[in-house]
């Protein structure tokens, strides 16, 4: 099965006061655009406008994602099958990247719909690139466990496989916990273990350091990282 209808997976800032790293060819699929699923469709709309000020929100088809709920999936197979242009845009960085729009994607893969992604700022690769760590055997872990015991025991696994993989283990965590999570790390793992801190990716206070845990709990300019959106890399030697 074949469709006409094309999905556009559109970037979104990591900052909003630094649009720099969003290609300008962005606009050209924004203009292609008749419908847009969205994971906020208030920031959404603030995001498109400030690429395209002529834009007419009100001219636009919007549809909100949350976690791609039945009703809404229904709604995207719908405008796929009326041969729409639909731009994806996940809350920040890149649709289908520790994101719900993947669900939205793979459903647009078995209506036939063409898929085309769009350049734009990941978190995660950034911070991969600029750790200094192994990029050609990594894994994104997304959140770990919240409970402390559940945690330390999850870092200690993380830190093991690492090891004996030369696997570089990308880890986030909601702003207001990095604080913590940064303590639990630096109690946890081995002293010549290697951990990078990227938080602020794109910002003009962006902070991006690679130490060993012995050399971080030594640092006098130990991060505050509280409600500061990060990515922590970790590889163990």
């Amino acid at each position: 099965m074949s469709s006409k209808a094309i999905v556009y997976l559109i970037p979104c800032f990591l900052d909003e006061s630094s649009l720099r790293p969003l290609p300008a060819y962005l606009l050209d699929a924004v203009k292609e655009c008749s419908v847009f699923f969205v994971e906020n469709e208030r920031s959404a709309r603030r995001y498109l406008k400030s690429l395209w000020k002529e834009m007419v929100i009100d001219d636009y088809e919007w549809f909100t994602i949350h976690k791609a709920e039945e009703e809404v999936r229904s709604s995207f197979r719908q405008k796929i099958k009326e041969g729409k242009t639909i731009g994806l845009i996940s809350e920040a960085g890149c649709p289908g990247i520790a994101d719900p729009g993947q669900l939205l994607t793979e459903a647009a893969h078995q209506a036939g719909a063409a898929v085309r992604p769009l350049v734009g700022p990941s978190s995660i690769l950034l911070a991969l690139m600029a750790s200094g760590m192994n990029g050609q055997q990594f894994r994104f872990c997304g959140y770990l466990p919240v409970d402390a015991p559940a945690r330390a025991k999850a870092l200690k696994d993380l830190e093991l496989d690492s090891q004996q993989k030369n696997c570089t283990q990308l880890f986030i965590e909601t702003p207001y916990r990095n604080n913590p999570l940064l303590e639990t790390i630096l109690q946890t793992c081995r002293p010549a273990t290697q951990l990078c801190i990227a938080a602020n990716l794109t910002a003009p206070n962006e902070f991006i350091r690679t130490k060993t845990i012995a050399e971080w709990k030594e640092d006098p300019n130990f991060p505050n990282l509280h409600k500061q959106p990060a990515i922590f890399c970790l590889l163990a030697k």
